[in-house]
């Protein structure tokens, strides 16, 4: 693979590091953010680390076939951040890329264009696959692999060391040469303007301060019981539920959202989304209410406000809905919101103990919602 000393495209330069980089260079790695997500960056990150990295690190990367790039306004030539190739197997056609981006300069695209610019390189030069990894719970990183035409193709289980000598998982996001340029599509898109409402409930993305709420909710015996295997969950398993919601929602496993009341701003429940068959374009959802919300309609409207967004911007064909057999208010919400009983499934699910549990099946087509 023969790449350029310097690229220009899509709104920033990427040319080679220079001596006048090292306070940038520093205000980039020493930030919190870059500290948290960068675990192999030395800490603290200090000048004496970036002037090592400009005379050494760079050139080695370069020598060795690989790529560092510092990325530049091209209208002053000032450090933004950095993008670079590394892990490179020529006989395989693979590499891996990774960037940052200074405090400043984030939030304006500078990482989505130099990805872009520096993989449209490398794929026009011979390398067939490039795999860009996230932390699971850095979503401004898989915004950036997604903006660049990056797909999530799986994770990565204790994929690389964290700074307290174990090891986390990494999100592998992938780019092949043949991908049609641009952004690569999402099974689970935004919200519209971020919310959900009808304006007396109101759906969001689930966020990781909701975690003392959603642990009210999903402990609760009656909830719990709705649930296959009914387990309440701990506390821990809760936070990180939270805190990976985003996550599940860029990769497109779950949307996961809470339900509050547009009046006072409570909330009153969660409910969510996820695929069942992305070929076949069936989603199933799920939702809870805290008992001070409930008998209001509130379950009857969340759900109603999510299967519309299924079925117009997501672009869903179907959705399903699956219950204990004995929980009749559930029922109730489903049927009025048009859903319909398709069958019982014996023994579908787990119960405790080894026992198995039966699934009542409600599904609703978009000419059903009401």
């Amino acid at each position: 693979m023969s790449l350029p000393q310097a690229i220009e495209a899509y709104g920033v330069r990427l040319r080679a590091f220079r001596a006048e980089d090292i306070p940038d260079v520093v205000d980039g790695l020493a930030d919190p953010v870059s500290q948290r997500f960068m675990t192999g960056l030395p800490t603290p990150y200090t000048e004496v680390d970036a002037r090592w990295w400009i005379d050494a690190g760079a050139p080695a990367a370069s020598t060795a076939g690989a790529a560092a790039y510092a990325v530049a306004d091209p209208a002053t030539d000032r450090l933004l951040g950095s993008v670079g190739l590394y892990n490179l197997a020529p006989a395989r056609g693979e590499a891996g890329i990774g960037y940052w981006v200074r405090p400043a300069a984030r939030g304006r695209g500078v990482a989505t264009a130099a990805t872009r610019a520096l993989s449209d390189h490398a794929l026009a030069s011979g390398t067939a696959r490039l795999e860009l990894l996230t932390h699971p719970e850095n979503t401004p990183s898989q915004r950036v692999a997604l903006a660049a035409g990056f797909r999530y193709e799986g994770l990565r289980r204790s994929a690389t060391v964290s700074r307290d000598s174990g090891r986390h998982d990494l999100l592998a996001w992938v780019r092949v040469a043949g991908d049609p340029p641009g952004p690569a599509a999402r099974p689970l898109p935004d919200l519209p303007g971020g919310v959900l409402t009808d304006q007396v409930v109101a759906l969001r993305p689930l966020a990781p301060d909701d975690a003392a709420v959603m642990y009210r909710l999903h402990s609760r015996p009656e909830v719990v019981a709705n649930q296959a295997p009914p387990v309440p969950p701990t506390r821990e398993a809760i936070e990180r539920r939270c805190r990976l919601a985003r996550s599940g929602w860029l990769t497109g496993e779950i949307a996961r959202l809470l339900i509050t009341d547009v009046a006072s701003g409570e909330p009153a429940g969660s409910c969510g989304l996820s695929y069942t068959d992305v070929a076949a374009g069936e989603a199933s959802v799920g939702y809870a209410l805290l008992p001070e919300w409930r008998g209001r309609g509130y379950a009857t409207r969340a759900v109603r406000l999510l299967a519309g967004w299924a079925f117009g911007s997501t672009g869903i064909a179907r959705l399903t809905a699956g219950t204990v057999p004995d929980n009749t208010a559930s029922h109730r919400v489903l049927e009025r919101v048009g859903f319909q009983r398709e069958g019982l499934q014996r023994g579908r699910l787990p119960g405790l103990a080894g026992t198995r549990l039966d699934d009542l099946t409600f599904a609703l087509l978009p000419c059903d919602l009401r």
